[in-house]
C-alpha cells in the first residue's frame, strides 16, 4: 500500500512538472500562459453513424454554423485534421470529421474497404447529423472520397475542398501515362505486409512532410502522431486502401460536380505529383478554383496550415484567394 502511495504522489508531482514546464514554454515563447478560450456556440461532441452493412463510423462534430465535413488522408484519422477543426470552429462554423472504416476509432470491417462504400459512409454520418449546406474538404484519398461523394451525393452539399488529393487517377496506364508505375504501389503493400509499424515512420519522417528535403525543419511530435494514427487501424483496411487510392478513377466524377470546388496542391508534393493530379482536376471540373503552392509538400495542411486554413476560409467566404486561379 505504502509503495502505491509513493508511485500515486510521483506521479502527481510528474504532471505537476510537466504542467509547470508547458507554463514556462508558453511565457518564453511570449504567448499567453493560458490557451484563450475558443467561443463556441454548440455542444456537440463524438459519436458513431451505422454504415449500411452495420460497420460503426467515428465521428466528431464540434461548434456551430454552416457545417464542414472533413475527410482524412491514409491511414491516418479524423485527428489529422487537428489545426483545421480548431481553425474553422473558432471562425464560426460546425466542422464534422469522421475516421474512415478501418481506420482509427471506427469499425474494422474486413470488407466493404472501397471508394463508394467510403462514400456511403459519409452519407450515413451526413443523415443522420442532418447536415445541409455541407462544405467537404478531403486530403488526399480523403479528396477521392470528396470527390466520389459529391458526383453521388451533391443534394446536400454547397462546395468541396481537394488538398494534395489523388483525383483523377494515380497509377500509370495507357490513359493515364503520366501516372506513378504499379510497382511502386505494390513496394507499399510489400512493406506494409513486412513491418507496417516501421513503414508508418518512414514516410512521415521522408515524403510526407517533406523532412527529407534539405533545410526542412523537422518535428519529431509530428512523425510521431502520424505513426500513432497509423497504428490504430486495421492492417486489412490499410491493405485494401493501397488499391483504392492508387487505381481509382474519378475522372467521369470530376465531370458530374456542378459545384464549386477548390483545388490545393503543393508543388513539392512527393507522394502525389501535382502535375497528374491537380491540374488535371481543375480542367474536368466545371467550376474549379486553383492554387499551387510552391514548396509546400504533401502534408501542407499541418505543416502549413496557417496559409492553407486563410485560403480555404477565404474561399469559403467567396472572397478571391492570393494565386489561385479559375481554370
Amino acid at each position: 500500500m505504502q509503495s502505491q502511495l509513493q508511485t500515486s504522489g510521483a506521479s502527481r508531482r510528474g504532471l505537476m512538472a510537466a504542467g509547470a514546464m508547458v507554463l514556462a514554454v508558453a511565457a518564453n515563447a511570449g504567448g499567453p500562459a493560458v490557451a484563450a478560450p475558443v467561443r463556441h456556440a454548440g455542444s456537440r461532441g463524438t459519436g458513431f453513424a451505422t454504415a449500411k452493412d452495420g460497420a460503426q463510423i467515428f465521428y466528431k462534430d464540434w461548434g456551430a454554423g454552416q457545417p464542414i465535413v472533413f475527410s482524412h488522408g491514409w491511414p491516418l484519422t479524423s485527428d489529422d485534421w487537428d489545426a483545421q477543426m480548431m481553425f474553422f470552429a473558432d471562425h464560426g462554423y460546425r466542422v464534422i470529421a469522421h475516421d474512415r472504416r478501418g481506420h482509427g476509432r471506427s469499425s474494422q470491417t474486413w470488407g466493404g474497404n472501397d471508394m463508394d462504400t467510403y462514400a456511403d459512409d459519409v452519407r450515413a454520418v451526413v443523415e443522420l447529423l442532418d447536415l445541409k449546406d455541407a462544405i467537404h474538404i478531403g486530403h488526399s484519398t480523403g479528396g477521392g472520397e470528396v470527390t466520389r461523394y459529391l458526383a453521388r451525393y451533391p443534394d446536400r452539399a454547397a462546395k468541396g475542398v481537394i488538398i494534395g488529393a489523388i483525383p483523377p487517377v494515380m497509377v500509370k496506364k495507357d490513359s493515364n501515362p503520366e501516372g506513378t508505375p504499379i510497382e511502386v504501389f505494390d513496394g507499399y503493400r510489400k512493406a506494409l505486409l513486412a513491418d507496417r509499424a516501421q513503414l508508418y515512420i518512414d514516410i512521415p519522417t521522408g515524403p510526407f512532410f517533406g523532412f527529407n528535403r534539405p533545410g526542412a525543419k523537422v518535428s519529431q511530435g509530428l512523425i510521431d502522431k502520424w505513426w500513432l494514427q497509423g497504428m490504430m487501424g486495421s492492417v486489412k483496411a490499410h491493405y485494401d486502401c493501397i488499391k483504392v487510392f492508387s487505381e481509382t478513377d474519378f475522372t467521369e466524377d470530376l465531370k458530374k460536380i456542378d459545384l464549386p470546388v477548390f483545388v490545393m496542391h503543393g508543388d513539392d508534393d512527393q507522394v502525389v505529383p501535382y502535375k497528374d493530379a491537380a491540374l488535371k482536376s481543375a480542367k474536368l471540373l466545371p467550376k474549379p478554383t486553383l492554387k499551387i503552392y510552391p514548396g509546400y509538400p504533401h502534408g501542407m495542411a499541418t505543416t502549413n496550415a496557417d496559409v492553407i486554413n486563410a485560403d480555404i476560409l477565404a474561399f469559403l467566404k467567396g472572397q478571391a484567394v492570393p494565386g489561385a486561379s479559375q481554370v
